[in-house]
């Protein structure tokens, strides 16, 4: 599998085009506004890139998961939010504004903590006999050309072309679902009988994992001054995760399928959780 072009050459390609559909969606005057009200941004941020790593890896040693499992669980759980979190706080009525602005600044802040935070787990679960480390300077690089540039690309397309950006973003949504369909399948495929066994072994842990990230984007959240529609914008970012990013670091970068099951798992748990968000919102009225 980590040797397939669907891995090597069609999830790169693909999160670039994902990430230029997340850029169709912005305009420089989105951040302005963000700075008006800095808080709930860097409160957001700082749960994503920070806050859910240290949960995924203390939940890991707690659930006594094999150092693959614990990996990959820190992994997904670095990862920024995917650009379906902005669906999902919109059919929630949340902050739209907010959830797109932390998407993108905690895609760019990533490019930094996510190298740290899985080779940091990595040096303390691995076996020290098995050389498995993530390339900083590479993965940086990596992250920067198919999360940043394309993300550039896309807002200059909708500055100069705003009709056809807003007539491509729904498109480039839907191929994301798709090719992280594909990928989670071809994985599956891949498991075969195992596939039992891999959900018995990661599904507890992601769903704990999505459990406590949307607890603490709406209960933290309320406690350090978010309004109700800020505080469910949060969580939701911290609930839906960009699970296509997850799987190209742990199959391309480090080539290694047993740690791509919990983000995979988890890019399946986060869409029925992302439903339950978007019925407590309705009910409950977070947005008004």
């Amino acid at each position: 599998m980590e040797h397939s072009s669907l891995v090597s050459i069609g999830l790169p390609i693909s999160l670039f085009l994902i990430m230029v559909g997340m850029g169709l969606t912005l305009k420089l005057n989105d951040f302005k506004v963000a700075t008006l009200t800095p808080w709930p941004l860097t409160f957001g941020t700082l749960a994503q890139v920070a806050v859910l790593p240290v949960i995924a890896y203390f939940l890991a040693q707690a659930l006594q998961l094999d150092a693959a499992m614990t990996v990959g669980l820190v992994l997904i759980a670095a990862c920024p939010g995917g650009t379906t979190s902005n669906l999902f706080a919109f059919l929630g009525r949340g902050d739209v504004a907010l959830s797109i602005l932390l998407t993108v600044v905690a895609s760019v802040v990533t490019i930094f903590t996510l190298p740290f935070f899985v080779n940091y787990t990595m040096s303390q679960v691995m076996d020290q006999t098995v050389v498995f480390e993530l390339p900083v300077v590479k993965t940086m690089l990596t992250l920067f050309v198919i999360v940043l540039v394309p993300t550039m690309i896309g807002m200059w397309i909708k500055k100069i072309a705003p009709a056809f950006a807003e007539k491509s973003e729904k498109a480039t949504s839907v191929f994301g679902f798709l090719v992280l369909a594909a990928v989670i399948g071809a994985l599956m495929v891949q498991a075969g009988d195992g596939i039992w066994e891999m959900l018995k072994q990661a599904g507890i842990a992601v769903a704990l994992l999505n459990v406590l990230g949307i607890v603490f984007g709406l209960g933290v959240g309320r406690l350090c001054g978010l309004t109700r529609s800020q505080a469910f914008t949060v969580a939701v970012e911290l609930g839906i995760k960009n699970g296509t990013l997850a799987l190209m670091v742990a199959l391309s970068l480090l080539h290694s399928p047993e740690m791509s099951v919990a983000p995979a798992v988890y890019s399946v748990f986060m869409f029925l959780f992302g439903i339950l968000m978007i019925f407590y919102g309705r009910l409950t009225g977070v947005g008004k």
